[in-house]
């Protein structure tokens, strides 16, 4: 980047489109903060969650997820069970550059309640509402705020475009919304 990092994301979130809805500022009074940062963008977790229960004793397969396996919540504050898991949405919905990939990490007031967030790559030109992976590590119940921040995304650009982008090549959660489980593409 030859501009600085906080400009140019001001820059592609307001021109491009790449971050809906987006905060200029970083907001961080009696809140868990969210908005640009120094090199990134602190997003938002939606108050739509699912939450893993043992209810139906299913098996977690990637290949074959049984929906049942989780309990839908929606609500400003979520309870996630101790050494459970949940999934989530950003309330933010993005459009990546094709020349930009984004990393996610967890912001480290959940980490120090030992609470981690993981967020795969967001690549090239691969759009929609991120689905957050929450774990619970502790023995004790854990407390996740909506409509606060979760993640930070750190962008990467690159002087050249990619060969072939997201969109090319019709990945499966391209413009995911709402809280997305996992899929198996059976097409080819």
């Amino acid at each position: 980047m030859s501009i600085k990092p906080d400009t140019w994301i001001r820059k592609m979130a307001l021109e491009e489109r790449m971050i809906e809805p987006f905060e200029e500022g970083l907001v961080s009074k009696d809140v868990v903060s969210y908005g640009v940062s120094a090199y990134g963008y602190d997003i938002r977790i939606a108050d739509e969650f699912k939450l893993f229960t043992n209810l139906n004793t299913s098996v977690v397969d990637p290949k074959n997820f049984d929906p049942d396996s989780f309990v839908d919540f929606k609500g400003d504050v979520c309870i996630i069970p101790p050494n459970s898991f949940a999934l989530a949405r950003s309330m933010e919905y993005f459009r990546i550059p094709r020349s930009t990939l984004a990393i996610c990490v967890g912001k480290s007031t959940y980490a120090r309640c030992g609470i981690i967030t993981n967020v795969t790559p967001l690549e090239p030109e691969w759009e929609g509402h991120l689905t957050l992976e929450i774990s619970n590590t502790t023995p004790l119940p854990a407390k996740i705020y909506a409509n606060e921040g979760i993640a930070q995304l750190l962008f990467f650009e690159s002087d050249v475009v990619c060969e072939t982008s997201y969109a090319d090549r019709s990945g499966k959660y391209q413009a995911q919304t709402g809280v997305t489980v996992p899929r198996i593409d059976r097409s080819s």
